[in-house]
């Protein structure tokens, strides 16, 4: 069974988004499910502070020992902070993807954008869990 916190919001390309209430930046990641089937994170490729980003464009890549992926972003927005710890250590994503292991972190353009995304139950249904 993967780790599908409930307070997080979903893809169906396994991006998460974490964001609080009344803040206009929101957190993005890849889901404990997606590391798992990818295995052994080696790389990531990810966006430069200040590239502006639509729902559901590439914003990077991440590359496992058995494939590379691209990655959505599931809202649009201004990236305003990236990750730099995962240049040196990219396997914080197999270890606590919801943590150490974000990716980045966008100012929203249209806060909807995250009721767009799947529930925690919806996610898990996806998945087959």
């Amino acid at each position: 069974m993967s780790l599908i916190p409930e307070e997080l919001r979903y893809t169906e390309e396994h991006e998460y988004i974490q964001s609080s209430a009344g803040e206009d930046v929101v957190t993005i990641g890849i889901t404990d499910y997606a590391q798992g089937e990818l295995g052994d994170i080696v790389y990531v490729d990810l966006p430069s502070v200040g590239t502006t980003l639509e729902r559901m464009e590439v914003f990077g890549t991440i590359e496992a020992v058995k494939a590379v992926s691209e990655l959505f972003s599931p809202v649009g927005g201004e990236v305003v902070e990236i990750n730099g710890e995962l240049e040196g250590d990219p396997s914080l994503i197999n270890s606590d993807p919801y943590g150490a292991g974000w990716m980045i972190k966008v100012r929203i353009q249209n806060p909807t954008e995250i009721e767009q995304a799947l529930t925690s139950a919806d996610y898990a249904q996806h998945i087959g869990e």
